[in-house]
């Protein structure tokens, strides 16, 4: 990956935007998406919506959704003490959360605090066996009381976990937000690529999706407002190429070996050879997932919008998800890129799509 398409990634994994606060990320898109697109313009739920026009005589429109979205936390209570208490945004696991660093995103910018509990030393034995319920857990930000925190954060403050992207050995990176930041990051380089190359026949839609993590609200809304004929869902997908997953539940999917092409109800068989076809053609490495029922993603939601639409699901493989800690392959991120940027040339007309 070149280093000016890694600062981005970077840059856009590091910025705060859980899941109805997705202001800070939607500017990063504009600012980069600005200049490439038609025409670029965000929707009254916050989803960024760049348009690029293709050529040709019927101009098929190409929907690709990345959501921008987040897991985190928000402020629900401060004791006497100046101790916050929180809830989960989205599907945080408890287990991770006590021991961590976070950043309260206050109107005044982020404040750090940390998740405290009791030590070990002073715990029961079957406490210690016992996951620390989220209205147990709660956040030291230094302050000695009430008004004190009041003065730094207000209630309703969204939160998340301290920022961090490193490489790991070869291709691997690791980051916080993954989950779908590298989604959105793919769609907007999706975009890149497609204006380099010149007009493709159909009329692309790059969106960065809000609030995903907590029921596909964005991708609902936006979906119904670009009436796409073909919708791309870009998401992450459970890697099981580490310790304690079943194979035989998830399939084999690894890490470093290509996006992962969804197949089944959710899923346009039309649309899903098309892809198939076009990464063997390319010579992108992929792999395959059987999803016998909906997919949870924004594919779920853009299949079922208006009269229907050919949606698809393209996943990169990744390991610890909604944790801290994410781990992708940078290989993967740009197959993902060259795959959707070339099976946007393939799509001509809408009516390729109804099964026969």
């Amino acid at each position: 990956m070149e280093q000016h398409h890694y600062d981005l990634l970077k840059e856009m994994s590091q910025t705060p935007s859980p899941s109805g606060f997705e202001q800070p990320i939607q500017r990063v898109v504009r600012r980069v998406q600005t200049g490439l697109a038609d025409e670029v313009r965000t929707d009254v739920m916050g989803n960024v919506i760049s348009r690029l026009d293709g050529q040709g005589n019927s101009r098929p429109k190409v929907m690709l959704a990345g959501h921008c979205d987040e897991i985190g936390f928000m402020i629900k209570y401060i004791d006497e003490e100046g101790f916050i208490y929180f809830a989960p945004i989205g599907g945080v696991d408890a287990h991770l959360v006590p021991g961590q660093r976070v950043h309260v995103h206050s109107v005044n910018g982020p404040i750090l605090g940390v998740v405290g509990k009791k030590p070990i030393h002073l715990m029961e034995p079957k406490d210690r066996e016992t996951v620390v319920k989220f209205k147990d857990q709660f956040i030291d930000i230094g302050c000695a009381s009430r008004d004190e925190a009041l003065e730094l954060v207000a209630m309703g403050d969204p939160m998340t976990f301290v920022p961090s992207m490193e490489r790991l050995q070869g291709e691997l990176v690791t980051s916080r937000a993954f989950d779908d930041k590298m989604g959105a990051f793919i769609v907007t380089r999706v975009l890149q690529e497609v204006k380099q190359r010149g007009p493709a026949p159909a009329d692309l839609y790059s969106v960065t999706t809000v609030q995903e993590e907590i029921g596909l609200r964005g991708a609902s809304a936006s979906v119904y407002g670009v009436n796409p004929d073909v919708g791309i869902a870009v998401d992450v997908g459970f890697s099981s190429d580490f310790p304690g997953l079943n194979k035989t539940e998830l399939g084999d999917l690894r890490v470093g070996q290509g996006p992962i092409i969804a197949r089944g109800a959710n899923i346009n068989p039309v649309l899903f050879d098309l892809l198939v076809a076009t990464a063997q053609e390319e010579s992108i490495p992929y792999q395959v997932v059987g999803m016998p029922r909906a997919t949870g993603t924004d594919a779920n939601v853009m299949q079922l919008s208006r009269g229907g639409v050919a949606a698809a699901l393209v996943s990169v493989p990744l390991r610890y998800m909604h944790s801290p800690v994410e781990v992708l392959s940078l290989a993967d991120l740009e197959a993902t890129i060259a795959l959707l940027a070339a099976v946007i040339y393939k799509i001509d007309n809408a009516g390729m799509f109804i099964p026969q």
